[in-house]
Order: structure tokens, then C-alpha cells, then sequence
């Protein structure tokens, strides 16, 4: 087994948690799913029920941005990430993601662009449809991002229907590449691919929640939601397959018995890192050459050191203080700098918290 395989034996330590100010910004959040900061400080926060936010510098949530679309509110679904166009300052455009659909034609998510003016959306267009809408409410995925050089990345997850996450003909279980408009990249790499999805960047994921942009090499990274045991930390790279669910570090839920040929297939990429027990990863962001990831299920921030695309080190921070955390961001400066991590927590009282780094 590659050394790879096993990097979740590494020891876990603690991070000096005195390194970090933590400001709670705003509290009283529904099930928060999604974080952007505007220009001018406020934020923007989704809300899993179907509402948009702006929080301003003092924790005041506004009533709900008007001009939204209908949103299907089901299972894992609702409305979910935000992030703004690059050149926000100048079109004021934002991109969010949200599930749409019925019982009778399935569900699916879909991502809108429009204008934020004041505290309403104007100028709105779906630039993109997941296809096929099926039923059931499961791992919608949905994690929103823009690379280096513009291009739009739409996370998405295999909808419960693991097999079809490694058919091209289907946007399940992949990661899709766009252009701000929602038009297709010529050099995406199924374009010329008779019957595959020409938005298809890479396959073979299983719920994809995290995504991240190195802010040095420019890679974007992501992780997804294994079964029991085998979450994973990918970079991902034009074309590839990561294995979901041929190969997989993890297993299946209650009895533990093996999912598809094992942990490893040529032609397959490897995750950087993995998870066994699963801490139900949401939310990722570099910070000081170091990658943060969010936990649901335990209830932590865990910060993975790296020399390179190595994982070397985990270390779990604030186990427990804060709840579940969904996203973590950091919003970076045109000089690359920042000194605060984000995060947003989903509890019942969601919240919205600031980690500043503390110079000493």
C-alpha cells in the first residue's frame, strides 16, 4: 500500500490556540450554508432554508435579499454556497448554488448569476443545470469557486446513486468547469467526447463540499464526504477519475463490508489525504501555507500542514467550542494577504466567527 494510504496514522496534536482572536460577527443564522465578503466588509451568508443575508461589521443580519428563485428545501438541499464574481467591484455580479426540482421530475442543483443591488437580486439567469434531476435528497455537493484564470468550478456530489459517478453522460458525481457566463471552456477535457457532459472537469467523487484555491501554485484542491471512513483531500487535475465508487478508503455504513475493488486502480487518482473514522468534511481554505479543513461530525477545524501536495501534520482545533462547522474561507487581499480564517457553524443557532491571527 502506497505511504499515501496511510497518513490518517498520523499523530494528532494541538495547535496553540492562543495564536487566534475568535469574534463571534453574528449569531441567530438558520443552518448558514455559505460565506462571501463584499468589498465594503458586510458578508454575505446563505441560509439552508432558502434565504440570502447580509451581515454587516456589527452582527446586524438583514431581511432576506429579495429575488431569489424557488428553492427545493430537501434533505441535504436547499440553498447552499455563495461567492462573488472576481470583479465584483465593478459588475456586482454574485453566483450561488441551490437545489431545484420536484418529487414528480427529481432534484437537482443548479447555479444562478445576477446583480446585487441593495438588498435585492436583479439581472437573474440559471447558468447551470445538473443533469439528470433525480429523486431523494442526498448529496447535492455544491461548493462554488473561481479559479486563477476565471473559469467557474461547481462541485457536485453522486445524488445516492453511486455507480454513475464514473459516466460521463452524467453531471452526477463530478466536478464541472464553466465560464463566468456559463458558457463551456474549449479546452475542458470531454469536449470532444461523443455523449459526455462538456462541462465535466473531473469524476469520480462521491460529495464534494470543499473547495479551495492554493494561493500560490493556483491549483484548485477539494475534498468530498466518503462513506464510513475514507473523506478525502484531492487536487484536482483536468480529466481525471478519483475512483468513487471503484476505489475508496472507505466502507460501507453499519456493516463495514468493502465498496468496489479496494483503495487503489491504475488510471485512478489518489487523495492526498484521508479520513478513517470520517469527520464528515464542509468548507476549506489556505491560510499561512496551511490547509483548513471544517468537521460536522466532530465538531472541530482541522488544520493539515503541507510541504508541497504532502500532508504532513493534522492538528484539531476548538473540538466541540463551536459546533458544527459548514464552511470556512479566507478572503485574501490583491497582495495574497489575510490575517482572519471564517468560518460558519450550522447549529441551531448558526454563527458567524472570525479567527484573527495574532502577531506576537
Amino acid at each position: 500500500m502506497k505511504t499515501i494510504a496511510v497518513l490518517f496514522l498520523l499523530l494528532f496534536s494541538h495547535f496553540a490556540l492562543s495564536d487566534f482572536k475568535v469574534d463571534i460577527i453574528a449569531e441567530g443564522l438558520s443552518k448558514p450554508w455559505g460565506v462571501a465578503k463584499l468589498p465594503d466588509g458586510r458578508f454575505l451568508v446563505t441560509e439552508k432554508k432558502g434565504d440570502l443575508r447580509l451581515v454587516d461589521a456589527d452582527g446586524i443580519i438583514s431581511p432576506p435579499v429579495a429575488g431569489l428563485p424557488s428553492i427545493s428545501v430537501v434533505g441535504q438541499g436547499g440553498l447552499l454556497d455563495v461567492i462573488l464574481h472576481p470583479q465584483f467591484s465593478d459588475n456586482q455580479l454574485i453566483y450561488f448554488s441551490f437545489v431545484a426540482g420536484s418529487m414528480s421530475k427529481g432534484y437537482g442543483t443548479e447555479v444562478m448569476r445576477a446583480k446585487l443591488l441593495g438588498n435585492r437580486l436583479v439581472d437573474q439567469k440559471v447558468i447551470f443545470t445538473a443533469l439528470p434531476k433525480v429523486s431523494g435528497g442526498r448529496h447535492f455537493g455544491s461548493r462554488l469557486l473561481f479559479d486563477a484564470k476565471g473559469y467557474l468550478f461547481v462541485a457536485l456530489g453522486d445524488r445516492g446513486r453511486r455507480d454513475e459517478a464514473q459516466n460521463l453522460d452524467s453531471h452526477i458525481g463530478t466536478v464541472v468547469r464553466l465560464k463566468d457566463d456559463g458558457s463551456i471552456p474549449k479546452d475542458n477535457p470531454f469536449v470532444s467526447i461523443p455523449n459526455a457532459k462538456p462541462e465535466i472537469y473531473s469524476y469520480g467523487h462521491r460529495n464534494v463540499q470543499g473547495l479551495a484555491l492554493h494561493p500560490k501554485t493556483a491549483e484548485v484542491w477539494a475534498h468530498e464526504h466518503g462513506p464510513q471512513g475514507g473523506d478525502e483531500v484531492n487536487v484536482l487535475v483536468s480529466g481525471e477519475n478519483y475512483g468513487w465508487p471503484i476505489i475508496t478508503y472507505g466502507a460501507e455504513y453499519g456493516t463495514g463490508f468493502k465498496i468496489g475493488e479496494g483503495a487503489e486502480k491504475s488510471g485512478m487518482q489518489q487523495p492526498v489525504y484521508f479520513w478513517d473514522p470520517s469527520i464528515a468534511p464542509s468548507g476549506m481554505a489556505f491560510f499561512e501555507d496551511d490547509l483548513f479543513v471544517g468537521a460536522l461530525k466532530f465538531q472541530l477545524l482541522a488544520r493539515l500542514s503541507l510541504e508541497g501536495r504532502r500532508i504532513t501534520k493534522e492538528e484539531r482545533l476548538y473540538e466541540r467550542e463551536f459546533g458544527r462547522i459548514r464552511d470556512v474561507k479566507t478572503f485574501y487581499s490583491d497582495n495574497l494577504n489575510t490575517n482572519a480564517i471564517y468560518l460558519l457553524t450550522d447549529a441551531g443557532d448558526g454563527k458567524l466567527i472570525r479567527l484573527t491571527k495574532i502577531v506576537k
